[in-house]
């Protein structure tokens, strides 16, 4: 059996799954860590959480945060409610985190450079947050980890290497080690009791020079270390005595996209023998344990293993995982180069009978659920939305809870914030993917969708904006199934059949005969134009014909943010402009008509919100029944999301006046506020709702614009609102 059929196989089943009502994971809470900082503080600072640990009972949760030099606290009493309980400021950059009874079992890296590093592990009470002990480990630290019998701890001592000074190539020293720490009974440390566990000249790559990278141990005490630029795995007994160590190998790829900027999803490459070199491990049980093979030197394999600790290899997943990725339009194509989704975290939980292994790529902000019953054979459940960067994990059987701390903070880009999410272990349906590809006759990539129009039998068709500007296509959703399905897509192309580049679509909407017309945002300093075109069903713009320019009148006036969406009302099409043109009133903006038999343009003004922070434009125009639909959005995120609204406009006040002369000013009124429908699944506000599509009986669905996973989660909000016709007198 092919990967791709293993892939179509498990999202397959996993809806099956649902309507037996199986047990799943589905997210209850999204918390923002910025709002752990004291009252005061500059909110501007990045903030991060990257390891991240469970006290005894469940209730706290305890994350490192590198950029600020603290340990962050959250209340979980109530997991649909997380609460702050602040930041315990460090000496260093804490690493990572494992618990002992009341104490946090902290590594910190207080390294002067790459050539003299140093660091200490620090036993910290959680409530208070003064320090009880502190051993210098002679090294930088990275992964901690606590003993099941809490009766030491394992630190890997990376002692990183300097990837600006002679193009990162190792060896570089000093070398790396393995510190072990005894912990007395009331789980402090005793510093007297470190051993360093010598791992040089075991790797065939470097071996003067080991970095690990990450540890786990079992039940027996052996503790498994990565050590990842070498691309090399090594088991440590209870005595720090070398068990086994062996290559992490490599994995022959085929089916992969592996060209960067290029704007398209196509997956037509192939990578041989591309090292795994494993960053996270976790063991299963006693004698299996899990890679995820993110690599950082020279690999990095896109997918995650399990191996036996003799060595042997006991599954290997390939490009599974990546594919099912793709297919919920979670690839992150201009980072997709050399290590594509990048599985980077991995974790172990058994949840009732079902021992899980949980997987996390960074790149794809995606955690994927695989059961584990059998390591040889390990079975896809769930694909699992997560913050920016999904980095550590805990889970806590004991109350139905996995948390996942995802480290990227998109402040500096005006993005979301970081947020630890947490996920609930329930009896139904899972709630997220809104969307995919999975069952196509061919692997469909897809993203950035940015204009939605709705055509008979529960089919809308959607549009990719310019971030895929080699790529500009039309997808075909059928929303009979759950969660809804891509099963078709149409390419873009001029008469010469080339892609259509210098486009950037944001709205679409049916000619009447098969056929479309889309809108395109133009953005002069680019070289796209604004513009409409026609296009045929199997996707050509005819020449001339098919292009329709904007008049003088128009480009005398405009400015970047134009059309954002299109509808058709008898002859006549009208798009929406975003946000105000050189012409227009504060808060103004125009709605823009052109009569396709005349050829005359037009224009009324929309009043739309005045934001306090940020700005307000029109995203999507929808004609139905004796309403226009407009929606507004803000450009903020998260908590800070204020404007993502539907209002609707009388059909009768769209009488367009000739352009350049004073406009009617249309009336509004509100009809959803979207920002219940935008957390409904226990995520953060995504900002872009960017399409909107109304069926015959008057059902609405929305879909917000990932932007091709680019300093985004890459997570696709896909809803059917409803009927969202007015009610009857």
């Amino acid at each position: 059996m092919s990967l791709r059929t293993l892939c179509l196989t498990s999202v397959v089943a996993l809806v099956a799954s649902q309507a037996a009502a199986e047990m799943t994971f589905n997210r209850i809470a999204s918390f923002p860590v910025v709002k752990n900082m004291a009252a005061g503080e500059d909110t501007n600072r990045e903030t991060s959480p990257e390891i991240i640990a469970a006290t005894a009972d469940g209730m706290t949760l305890v994350y490192t945060d590198s950029p600020l030099g603290a340990l962050g606290r959250i209340d979980i009493t109530d997991p649909a409610n997380p609460k702050p309980l602040g930041n315990i400021a460090l000496t260093g950059e804490p690493t990572s985190v494992g618990i002992v009874g009341d104490l946090a079992i902290v590594g910190v890296n207080t390294s002067e450079s790459y050539t003299a590093p140093s660091g200490m592990l620090q036993s910290i009470n959680i409530a208070d947050g003064t320090v009880t002990n502190s051993c210098d480990l002679g090294g930088q630290p990275d992964s901690v980890a606590v003993a099941p019998d809490a009766s030491f701890v394992s630190v890997a001592i990376e002692n990183e290497r300097d990837e600006d000074l002679n193009d990162g190539i190792i060896p570089q020293g000093p070398a790396g080690f393995l510190a072990m720490i005894e912990l007395t009974k009331d789980g402090q440390l005793d510093c007297d009791t470190l051993a360093k566990v010598d791992l040089t000249g075991l790797a065939d790559i470097a071996p003067s020079d080991p970095e690990p990278e990450f540890v786990s141990i079992n039940t027996l005490g052996e503790t498994i270390v990565t050590i990842q630029e070498n691309n090399h795995l090594v088991v440590v007994a209870t005595d720090g005595t070398v068990q086994n160590h062996f290559s992490a190998g490599a994995v022959d790829l085929e089916g992969i996209d592996a060209t960067d900027e290029r704007g398209a999803l196509l997956f037509t490459e192939s990578q041989e023998g591309r090292k795994r070199e494993p960053d996270a491990v976790t063991w299963i049980d006693d004698a299996h344990f899990a890679t995820a093979n993110e690599g950082d030197y020279e690999g990095g394999s896109r997918g995650w293993t399990i191996f036996n600790k003799d060595g042997s290899v006991v599954y290997e997943n390939g490009t599974e995982f990546e594919k099912a990725i793709i297919e919920i339009g979670h690839y992150p194509d201009k980072r997709s180069d050399s290590k594509g989704v990048e599985p980077e975290s991995v974790t172990f939980a058994k949840f009732g009978d079902t021992p899980y292994l949980f997987v996390g790529a960074e790149r794809a902000s995606i955690v994927g659920v695989y059961d584990v019953t059998d390591p040889a054979a390990p079975v896809l459940k769930q694909l699992l939305p997560s913050g920016v960067g999904p980095e550590g994990y805990v889970a806590i059987p004991e109350r139905n809870l996995l948390i996942s701390a995802n480290e990227k903070d998109l402040i500096e880009d005006n993005g979301a914030r970081a947020h630890v999410m947490l996920f609930e272990y329930q009896t139904a349906p899972a709630s997220y993917p809104h969307l995919t590809s999975a069952g196509a006759d061919e692997l469909i990539g897809w993203g950035a969708l940015s204009g939605l129009v709705a055509d008979k039998d529960g089919i809308l068709w959607a549009v990719n904006d310019s971030f895929y500007g080699f790529q500009p296509s039309i997808f075909k959703i059928d929303t009979n199934h759950t969660p809804a399905r891509i099963v078709d897509v149409i390419r873009i192309h001029r008469q010469d059949g080339h892609p259509a580049q210098k486009l950037d679509l944001e709205g679409i909407t049916l000619d009447g005969q098969g056929g479309f017309y889309v809108s395109s945002e133009g953005r002069t300093d680019r070289v796209i134009p604004h513009a409409i075109y026609h296009v045929s069903a199997k996707g050509m713009i005819k020449d001339r014909k098919g292009e329709i320019g904007l008049p003088a009148e128009l480009m005398a006036v405009e400015k970047r943010f134009g059309f954002e969406g299109i509808t058709k009302i008898g002859d006549t099409l009208w798009m929406a402009v975003q946000r105000e043109w050189k012409d227009d009133p504060r808060h103004h903006v125009k709605l823009v008509s052109y009569n396709l038999e005349t050829k005359e343009w037009g224009a009324v003004h929309y009043p739309k919100a005045e934001p306090a922070t940020g700005w307000v434009g029109l995203s999507e125009i929808v004609a139905h029944g004796d309403w226009v639909y407009i929606v507004e959005r803000d450009n903020q995120h998260d908590f800070r999301a204020v404007t993502k609204k539907i209002y609707r406009v009388p059909a009768s006040e769209m009488v367009p006046a000739p352009l350049g002369g004073d406009l009617p000013v249309v009336s509004k009124s509100l009809v959803r506020d979207l920002l219940p429908d935008l957390t409904s699944t226990g995520g953060y506000v995504l900002d872009k709702v960017e399409g909107l599509a109304i069926s015959e009986d008057g059902t609405a669905f929305m879909v917000t614009d990932n932007d091709g996973v680019d300093d985004h989660s890459g997570e696709t909000i896909f809803l059917n609102l409803g009927n969202i016709e007015p009610a009857a007198n």
